[in-house]
Formats: structure tokens, C-alpha cells, sequence
């Protein structure tokens, strides 16, 4: 059932067009990913299809009734309400139900309304759906719903954004970089969520295991031109690797016969005929095809690096806290040269107070940081560029020179540089505050990098980067000699960048892993497994009568199948670590990848149904 359909879209601002003539539809159940380079009108696209905004030419038309929500980026919305007032702000029925049960709730002397708030809580089937839309602000970590909104961050304002759009359920949900401000534990929970309930979903985000493990679709916006892919990420990239190759094949007929037509061209007398006068209109197109090969720009990063000393960093017992809320505690770490940290951690653990600690922005309560001589910093902050007034492109780089040092002593001016960062010659005398989200991060990261950092701390770096732009910045930082510590929510990142892990787990405790972050979900499961057949084997080992009554419950060939599922559900947990850890491999084909997601998503399925039947079985040994 088609829900929007989208007829020859335009968008421009002034002399700079986003996009031309665009068509496309989306119909009931599909969830559809947008993926396009930073500045080609992602956000512009998402805006016209929530009603935000319109297109300059073209229309949109949704089937009647159909309910629209739409997760903005910065979501706007009401100060003076608290988050509970937001949820029952909207216009959801079902909401409407349960605010009038609550409020019969606090006048228990009105029995006639309590009685028919009752009835219709039955009638709406709201029992159900209470439970659910607590369950999700839970898992947003929304626990305070007399909080007023005004005083939440901007990370809680998206997620609560987040929460009211998927307790109303809509027809179609439109999301901008949905996984943005979500800590890892919740961008897991929204993923099993979106495979499970039955949504329809049109989004634009940088999160590849998102895309792999959500999407059943991929739109690609590619030189003002749409592509649809039938499939998920690893689909994607198999088939557009093959459109490429056929691309490539066309273009070099194209010009061969240029080449022909332009020989026969400059052969032709000044009087022409009607019939080579068809043939000059056909040259006119070929060479128009001839002349528009691929911009396939990808961001160089070739930039120098200090050298570094013996000493890099030595934390010796390092404390700090805030009031009822510890960060570190007498926290000890000799960093060595050319390690690469990634940092994990709930929301508001402190992983960004540690990171302005190491870099010397923030103080520590005791204990001291000792910096190496020749440590230079680069740090890139959550908080971005900032935009000065009047301000172009070309003169933030001239800030820190006209010429940028390069390996091998070599040099490079800053326009050359610029051009480098997909910044075009135009581009460069455009105003920052007229670039895209993405583009001024592409911009803010240029500027950390060409001060020829050798301790990079990168903080939330691939938020608002296109996946270009990801996939270049992944392909430096494995060349960088340097340290790198990085905190960020894209587990595909971390599992390609990083070799060990801190993880931030609260009250001041941090550990270190041996590993990255898939290695780190497999042991974390296989230790809850562990755990539980611990407990099952203790509890086993009792010799009451009440153990005794218990255990008989299970058959013997069911005890037996019991303790083999656990041994089975911890291998296939390992083997599922080691299938996800290879999609980190940049060398796999396409191929390759579609191969391997198949095989993961069997496995996944067949770990499913294993778990399934213990919990019955442990259920049945509890009675």
C-alpha cells in the first residue's frame, strides 16, 4: 500500500541547486534509508517530506488519513511543558485515553468518570500500550517525567523527540541521524526495536550496522540522481559496485565515438546539409556525455605529524566527581606510543570530562596528568567550529596559514587543502553559516588536522559526516602514527579504528578491554550466559527437597537438551562476534559482504529460537 509519493521535487537557495526533478515513492512497511554526500540536500529532502518545508517545484502527496512523525535533528518543542505534558501533547488517541484514567485516578470520589475512563482503557486496548510507552522512555532514559523540557540538554531533548515519535505510532516516521545523542545500550535497543515492530521508516543516517541491520531499502543520491537498492548496507554496496563498472564500460564508449564525431566535425564544409545537421545536434549530446564523467571526490588526508618523545601521557591517580555523581577514582594509565583507545560508556558516565581532563581543559579533583614534551593535542569537540560572522570557508584555513606543512616536507596552500576536503574553488568563498550540518563538520575536522596533531582525541567524530567522508577518515586514522583516543556511538567505527576499550561504567569505575566493541558485546554476553548456568549449576548443587521437586520437573533427555543449548548459545555467540568483526575487513568484495550478512542473519535467527527454548525449559525447572 503506497503511503507518499514524491513528483519531480526541486530544491535550491539562490545559485546553489540541491536537487532537480526527484521522484520516488514509499509504501506501508518499508524502511528506507537516504544516503547522499554532506551538502546534496539529505535534510532538505527529509524537511519537505514532514511538511517542515516545501519544494520549490514538484509535490508530495500522501494517501488520506496517513499520520506523519518526524525526528528533526534539533527537534523544536515547547519549554514550559515537562516531558510527561510532551508525550500527552499529541493528538494519539489511545494517549488521550490513558491521561483521562490517570487524571480519574487523583479524584477516586467521581465514580461515574472513573468508571468510564476504566471502560475505555478496555475499549482502546490501553493497558497494553501504558506499559510500552514507559518501557520507551525507560530505554531513552527518560525516568524524570516531571522534568521541564527547557532545562533538558539537547541530547535529551532528541531522545525525548525520539520517544514521543514512537509512542504515537505513526504511518511513516521520518528520521534524521536517529542514532545521534544515543548512547550505545540504546542505539542497540532502537535497532531490535525497528526489526521487530512493523513500521514504515524513511531516515538519513552515518550508522552502517544501523543501515545493515535495519533497512530493507537504500536510496542514493548520487550527482542529482536517484538510485534505489532493493536490499540492506552490504546490498547496497554490491550493487552499486557493479553500476559503477557499467558506468565505467559506457563512459569509454562514449568517448571513443566523441572522438569519431569530433574527426568528422572538423572535416565538414560551412554549408551542411539537413542530414549532417542531425549529425552535429547527435555530437552535441554525446559530447555532453563524454564531458560528464564521475566527481567521485573522496577527502585526501596526507597531512604531517609532530614528532613524538618517549613520554605521551601519565595519569597517577586521577579522581573527580560532581556532587552525588563520581567520574574517576584514583583512575591510574601510562599511555604508550601508537595505541588507540575507543571509550564506551552510558550517557552522563563522564566520558567527555575525561577526555577535557586529558587535554587539559578541565582540572581534576587529586592526582596529577603528566603531559609529554613533545604531545601535541588534537582535539575535536562535540561543540564544532565556531562560526564567526562573515566568515568564508577559504579564511578559516588562512587562519593557520596561506601554506599547510605535508608529509615529506612537502607544502600545500590552503585553497589546494580545501579542495582536498571536497571544498570546490566556489565552495571555498561560501559562508560558513550557509554550509550544511555535515559540511561544517568536514570543515571543523580540516582544522583540527592540519595542526599536525600526534595525540588525536576525537570526540563523537562521525556525527552529521557522509559515509564518504567516514570511510576516508577511517583509512587515515588506521595510517596515523600517532595516539588516538576516541569516544563515539558508531559501532562500526570503533570496531575498525580501535584496539582496546575504557569502559566507563559509573560510580567512578572504568575498565580497560583488550578488544573492540564487538569483541566487547560477545564477551558481555557470554558472561550473562556463564552467569546463568553458574546459577542453574549451584542451585542444582543444593541437596533440598525443594531443589529436588524443582529439577524434576525436566525430563532427563530435557535436562540434557537444557545444558546443551547453553554450550550451543555460547559457541554460536563467539562465532556471530567473529562474523560481525569481519564486515570491519576493508578489503571484502561485494560479494563477499552480501554472503557474510546472510550467514550473520541465519546465525541470529538460529541463537533466537536456542534462546527461546531455554527460557522455556528455565522456566519450567522454576515452575
Amino acid at each position: 500500500m503506497n503511503l507518499l509519493t514524491v513528483e519531480n521535487i526541486s530544491k535550491s537557495y539562490g545559485e546553489l541547486v540541491l536537487f532537480e526533478k526527484l521522484s520516488f515513492g514509499i509504501n506501508k512497511d518499508q524502511k528506507i534509508a537516504l544516503i547522499a554526500k554532506n551538502g546534496s540536500g539529505k535534510t532538505s529532502i527529509l524537511n519537505i517530506l514532514s511538511g517542515t518545508d516545501t519544494p520549490d517545484t514538484g509535490q508530495v502527496n500522501y494517501r488520506k488519513s496517513t499520520r506523519v512523525s518526524f525526528l528533526a535533528q534539533e527537534p523544536n518543542m515547547n519549554p514550559d511543558l515537562t516531558v510527561e505534558e510532551t508525550i500527552f501533547a499529541s493528538d494519539n488517541e489511545v494517549l488521550q485515553v490513558i491521561a483521562n484514567y490517570e487524571r480519574a485516578l487523583t479524584n477516586p470520589e467521581d465514580a461515574d468518570a472513573y468508571q468510564s475512563a476504566f471502560e475505555a482503557m478496555d475499549r482502546f486496548e490501553a493497558w497494553d500500550f501504558e506499559t510500552q510507552y514507559k518501557q520507551i522512555l525507560f530505554k531513552l532514559k527518560l525516568d524524570d517525567l516531571s522534568a521541564n523540557v527547557g532545562k533538558l540538554s539537547g541530547g535529551q531533548k532528541k531522545r525525548l523527540a525520539l520517544a514521543d515519535a514512537l509512542i504515537n505510532k505513526p504511518d511513516l516516521l521520518v528520521l534524521d541521524e536517529p542514532t545521534n545523542h544515543l548512547d550505545l545500550e540504546m542505539i542497540e535497543w532502537l535497532e531490535e526495536y525497528f526489526v521487530k515492530e512493523n513500521m514504515t521508516l524513511f531516515m538519513v543516517t552515518h550508522d552502517r550496522y544501523f543501515l545493515e541491520r535495519v533497512c530493507n531499502e537504500i536510496i542514493e543520491l548520487d550527482n542529482g540522481v536517484l538510485y534505489p537498492y532493493k536490499g540492506n548496507y552490504s546490498y547496497y554496496l554490491e550493487k552499486k559496485e557493479a553500476r559503477l563498472e557499467q558506468e565505467s564500460v559506457e563512459q569509454h564508449k562514449t568517448e571513443l565515438l566523441f572522438k569519431k564525431e569530433l574527426s568528422w566535425m572538423r572535416r565538414q564544409p560551412k554549408a551542411r546539409t539537413t542530414k549532417s545537421k542531425s549529425r552535429i545536434d547527435d555530437f552535441k549530446v554525446i559530447k555532453e556525455k563524454a564531458s560528464n564523467r564521475r566527481k567521485e571526490h573522496e577527502v585526501q588526508l596526507e597531512l604531517n605529524m609532530e614528532r613524538m618523545g618517549t613520554k605521551i601521557i601519565e595519569l597517577v591517580k586521577v579522581s573527580k566527581s560532581y556532587p552525588n555523581k563520581p567520574i574517576l577514582d584514583k583512575f591510574d594509565y601510562n599511555f604508550n606510543r601508537g595505541e588507540r583507545i575507543g571509550i564506551i560508556g552510558k550517557n552522563g558516565t563522564g566520558k567527555s570530562t575525561f577526555l577535557n581532563i586529558l587535554s587539559g581543559r578541565d582540572q581534576p579533583d587529586s592526582g596529577k596528568v603528566i603531559v609529554g614534551e613533545t604531545i601535541k593535542f588534537g582535539y575535536y569537540t562535540q561543540k564544532g567550529i565556531t562560526i564567526k560572522e562573515g566568515q568564508k570557508v577559504i579564511d578559516v584555513i588562512r587562519e593557520f596559514g596561506d601554506y599547510i606543512p605535508l608529509k615529506k616536507g612537502k607544502q600545500i596552500s590552503a585553497q589546494q587543502l580545501l579542495e582536498r576536503f571536497l571544498f570546490d574553488r566556489k565552495k571555498q568563498y561560501d559562508f560558513v553559516d550557509k554550509l550544511s550540518g555535515g559540511e561544517r563538520k568536514r570543515l571543523y575536522l580540516c582544522t583540527v588536522l592540519i595542526q599536525n596533531p600526534n595525540f588525536l582525541i576525537l570526540d563523537e567524530p562521525t556525527n552529521d559526516l557522509d559515509i564518504v567522508t567516514l570511510n576516508v577518515l577511517e583509512s587515515f586514522l588506521l595510517d596515523f602514527q600517532g595516539c588516538l583516543l576516541v569516544v563515539s556511538h558508531d559501532r562500526y567505527f570503533m570496531d575498525k579504528i580501535v584496539d582496546h576499550l575504557f569502559v566507563f561504567k559509573g560510580d567512578g569505575v572504568v575498565t580497560d578491554f583488550p578488544g573492540n566493541y564487538s569483541d566487547y558485546r560477545a564477551y558481555e554476553d557470554s558472561q550473562v550466559i556463564e552467569q546463568r548456568a553458574q546459577k542453574d549449576k549451584g542451585d542444582t548443587s543444593k541437596k533440598t527437597w525443594k531443589k529436588t521437586e524443582t529439577t524434576n520437573k525436566l525430563s532427563y533427555t530435557e535436562q540434557k537438551e537444557y545444558k546443551q543449548l547453553e554450550r550451543d548459545i555460547q559457541k554460536m555467540e563467539s562465532k556471530k562476534a567473529a562474523l560481525q568483526d569481519k564486515f570491519t575487513d576493508a578489503s571484502l568484495s561485494g560479494e563477499e559482504i552480501a554472503t557474510l550478512s546472510i550467514e550473520l542473519g541465519e546465525l541470529s535467527d538460529t541463537i533466537d529460537k536456542k534462546t527461546e527454548r531455554w527460557f522455556e525449559l528455565s522456566a519450567q525447572m522454576e515452575g
